[in-house]
């Protein structure tokens, strides 16, 4: 039982295989689609008009034979009533053999041979010389139907629809005749005449075989007419899809081939022309590109030097500073705090063309991906502490050990920190980490101003703001979140942003555990299931905690660098 429920079972999915397969090449075939339905149309029409045609070859065959039996058999039936009004017998014997006779001579009469019975009329059996009748087939008498006497006696001629039973075991079709004779002295008999229409019937079926030979010859050609004007039509489009994908994958000197001066040539022109416009557009756009990054980088090299010289005198205004009245010590300070600014945005310029030069280069490890976040969470500590907020960090029990660049991952969530404390509003910023047999993953959650599903979507574009209008007096370069998602992508990872006005955002960093490991799946969801949660009073006091998974809690250090490292992060 179980071995015949697995071959079953094995049916069923090479079934569901050929369907499917079967389903995809209906789908992706147009001129499949064309054929199958044009010759599904063909064979319905064909079918209507053979059965039409049949029927009325049908029906005009057996009339025809009909009307030539029926004339046929009142002609036998009145010379056999001739013969018996002109006979002299007047006993049994000599009555007998004119039955005899009669039958005998009217069974060869007519267009075609025929079996002839001559029976006692119902009502009539036993008359004066108790004669039988007389049947050229005795084994054919049966057909003579019950009802077809009842309707014979009750006078005129009368037929019935046959089935002559042939010596193969099949059946023939046929028509029994029949009508009232009067036979001297023994009164009233029924006179039938079978006629065989099998001739009829093999004349019917051949010309049933020449229709259908012909309907076949018709499809075949349908298909092929149809076949080949679909191929002249289909044929120039996946040539164009062909060359579309060829240029989509950079080869922009594939053109389509252009012959004649028909649509379909007017077709290829008009895509060359297109393909020929395209890639002057992209040669130019490519150079444009190119000097855009050549000049970029040219020119934060070159500020670097005068930068350089700048912060060296400025560090010595921002020293002597306390010697200044309040006016000049304030200038001092701003100076020294957009000096810092502009050397991120150098730091920041010459890292994004690198990635656009492809020059960025991923420098992997092992390593556990909870001592990167720890790290993470203590540089972004000292900045949530002047802003209020509170660090909540949860971090599984496992080691979350990935073949990561503890520096690239360590600035994202640097970043991602430092912008989630920025417009957490002094609410709870959440960092958790967690981790499948593929994949590692870090969602920083806050629930502050929040975003929209179309700002979410342009959070890592380069200098893009949600407000415009407002200065850039917090945050960083601008360049921060669009750095952290070419570091995710070097990885072979995802760097994704949920967020609702009001409740918050929240965004999710996910790595695959082993380099080539293809992402189908994160480990974390990145938009929270629970209800928004605002806190009622702001904390002042910053903690960053772990859950009980055997890490050290970590006390928020004053450090510099939070806020000009970590401000590198595009502001929402």
């Amino acid at each position: 039982m179980v071995r015949v429920s697995g071959a079953w079972r094995l049916v069923r999915v090479r079934v569901r295989r050929r369907v499917r397969s079967w389903s995809r090449l209906w789908r992706s075939s147009l001129q499949l689609r064309v054929i199958t339905s044009t010759l599904a149309i063909g064979l319905a029409a064909l079918a209507l008009v053979g059965a039409y045609v049949g029927e009325r070859m049908a029906d005009g065959l057996f009339h025809a034979r009909l009307e030539q039996v029926l004339q046929e058999s009142a002609r036998s039936t009145l010379q056999a009533q001739s013969t018996f009004d002109s006979s002299t017998a007047t006993v049994a014997t000599d009555v007998q053999r004119l039955i005899r006779d009669v039958g005998s001579a009217q069974r060869t009469g007519g267009s075609d041979r025929r079996e002839v019975f001559l029976l006692r009329a119902p009502g009539q059996q036993g008359g004066p010389l108790d004669i039988s009748g007389a049947a050229s087939d005795q084994t054919l008498v049966p057909l003579v139907s019950p009802a077809l006497r009842t309707a014979t006696a009750r006078g005129g001629q009368q037929w019935q629809s046959v089935a002559i039973p042939s010596e193969d075991g099949g059946v023939a079709p046929g028509v029994m005749v029949g009508q009232d004779v009067t036979v001297p002295v023994d009164g009233t008999y029924q006179l039938y005449f079978l006629y065989s229409l099998q001739s009829e019937q093999d004349r019917l079926d051949f010309l049933q075989r020449t229709l259908g030979l012909a309907a076949v010859i018709l499809v075949a050609l349908l298909g092929s007419m149809t076949w080949l004007v679909t191929r002249q039509t289909v044929w120039p489009v996946r040539r164009a899809a062909e060359v579309a994908e060829r240029l989509a994958d950079g080869h922009l000197s594939e053109r389509m081939p252009e012959k004649g001066e028909d649509e379909m040539a007017t077709l290829a022109r008009s895509f060359n022309e297109m393909a020929d416009s395209l890639q002057d557009q992209i040669h130019r756009m490519e150079e444009l590109s190119t000097l855009q990054r050549r000049f970029v980088s040219d020119v934060s090299h070159e500020l670097r030097t005068p930068l350089t010289t700048i912060r060296m005198a400025g560090e010595v205004i921002h020293a002597a500073r306390a010697d200044f009245d309040p006016a000049v010590k304030r200038s001092a300070e701003l100076l020294q705090t957009q000096l810092d600014r502009f050397e991120d945005l150098l730091a920041d310029l010459l890292e994004i063309s690198r990635f656009d030069a492809g020059a960025a280069v991923l420098d992997a490890e092992g390593r556990d991906v909870r001592d990167v976040v720890i790290q993470a969470v203590d540089q972004a500590a000292s900045l949530a502490e002047r802003r209020g907020a509170w660090l909540h960090v949860v971090v599984p029990e496992e080691r979350c050990v990935a073949d990561i660049d503890p520096r690239r991952v360590e600035r994202i969530l640097r970043n991602l920190l430092v912008n989630a404390v920025e417009h957490a509003e002094g609410s709870t910023v959440e960092v958790t980490v967690g981790a499948d047999a593929h994949a590692v993953a870090i969602t920083v959650r806050d629930r502050g101003v929040g975003m929209t599903q179309d700002e979410a979507a342009h959070v890592f574009d380069r200098f893009w703001r949600a407000d415009p209008a407002r200065a850039r007096t917090t945050g960083g370069t601008g360049l921060g979140l669009a750095i952290s998602l070419e570091d995710a992508h070097l990885h072979g990872g995802w760097l994704e942003a949920w967020g609702r006005p009001g409740r918050g955002a929240s965004f999710r960093l996910t790595l695959p555990r082993r380099a080539g490991i293809r992402l189908t799946s994160s480990p974390l969801s990145l938009a929270p299931d629970e209800p928004p949660v605002v806190d009622a009073v702001p904390v002042p006091a910053v903690r960053s905690r772990t859950d009980p998974a055997g890490l050290p809690d970590l006390e928020s250090d004053e450090l510099d660098t939070a806020a000009s490292d970590g401000d590198r992060q595009e502001v929402r």
